[in-house]
């Protein structure tokens, strides 16, 4: 099992520059760091109405992010969680990903999902209802980019005539892509054009069990083998919830863990090294 990170990276905590290097050193797999562009003044709770932490409207850009980690790492995969891909334009992000991948040496892994903040995606002109449709042909469009010298695409929300844009990502035929969610249709939109499941944080072990079960059954029903599952669990977590995790199947736990100041990071860090050599 793989071992990664999972936290928002702000201008009010560490610097991911160093944040990156300890995670390498301490020899965690993987950084993952979420996306949102802006919050709206109104739109400042979640769902339940519960308000939004203050690191949601301070989170830096993912891309400019993982840059200036795989700058100064050499092994640690770079990953979003996620990126909101129905907020940005599906030529410019293909661009992006094939980019980084192509300077980090093949180290990305793409985090994607339609998000939740209904006003945030309608600031970049995407209309909620046909979200996950638009999702799916945003990634089928980057999918054509990433592997055809010339590529193009038509459909009902992407289209495009033949266009030229490289680099090619390293990996081939492109990074894993994992998709982000819980809701009733994530599954099949994985196993139609995902390679994983990026399960949501907060879950318990108990419904992660259950999703995960639900979704390989669904993708040998449809002859996938290769769906892989992510995980979150809490700093707090036990050796023994990893050890269930790792009986499931599931290929990387990501720990989320709290912005915080360099000081605090670093211990943090070192807490969960315990744990995962335990």
């Amino acid at each position: 099992m793989k071992f990664g990170v999972s936290t928002f990276v702000t201008d009010e905590g560490i610097h991911p520059t160093e944040f990156a290097r300890a995670l390498e050193e301490r020899g965690f797999e993987s950084l993952f760091v979420p996306e949102h562009s802006h919050i709206p003044v109104n739109e400042q709770t979640w769902p339940d109405g519960s308000r939004l932490p203050r690191v949601y409207s301070r989170s830096l850009d993912p891309f400019v992010t993982l840059s200036a980690a795989a700058a100064v790492t050499e092994r640690l995969r770079l990953g979003t969680g996620i990126v909101l891909a129905v907020q940005r334009d599906p030529i410019t992000l293909a661009k992006e990903v094939a980019s980084l991948d192509h300077l980090s040496g093949g180290r990305m892994v793409l985090g994607i999902g339609s998000g939740w903040n209904r006003t945030e995606m309608r600031n970049h002109g995407t209309d909620p209802a046909t979200r996950l449709a638009l999702l799916r042909e945003r990634v089928l469009a980057m999918k054509e980019i990433w592997t055809k010298d010339e590529a193009e695409f038509h459909g009902r929300y992407v289209d495009f005539g033949p266009i030229l844009s490289w680099p090619k990502p390293k990996q081939r035929p492109h990074p894993p892509i994992l998709l982000g969610g819980g809701g009733p249709t994530t599954f099949a939109r994985i196993v139609e054009y995902g390679d994983g499941w990026l399960a949501p944080p907060g879950l318990s072990l108990d419904k992660l069990t259950h999703g995960v079960r639900e979704l390989q059954r669904l993708a040998r029903d449809r002859g996938r083998e290769d769906v892989s599952v992510t995980a979150y669990l809490s700093p707090g977590a036990e050796a023994a919830d990893v050890a269930r995790l790792a009986e499931l199947g599931v290929e990387r736990v990501l720990f989320g863990i709290d912005t915080a100041p360099r000081d605090e990071t670093l211990r943090t860090l070192d807490e969960l090294t315990k744990l995962i050599s335990s």
